[in-house]
């Protein structure tokens, strides 16, 4: 059964990259280039969001649902 809520809000980016690289289209989607940020390593989802006026439950949302659809 998967997981459908592995990725969350306190998570630090590059853990989510580490889930799955790709899932970098989706912040890049949101416009989040943070992802080649080096805050990246220090910064949680939520805490981007935040600096990129982003709704995080939406982002959280569509993060989790790329994710499932490939494992």
């Amino acid at each position: 059964m998967k997981n459908k809520n592995l990725i969350n809000k306190e998570m630090i980016i590059d853990e989510v990259l580490k889930l799955d690289d790709s899932l970098g289209d989706i912040f890049m989607g949101f416009g989040m280039h943070c992802i080649f940020c080096h805050l990246g390593m220090e910064e949680t989802v939520e805490e981007a969001a935040y600096v990129h006026q982003v709704d995080v439950d939406l982002l959280v949302e569509k993060l989790n649902e790329a994710y499932n659809i490939k494992h």
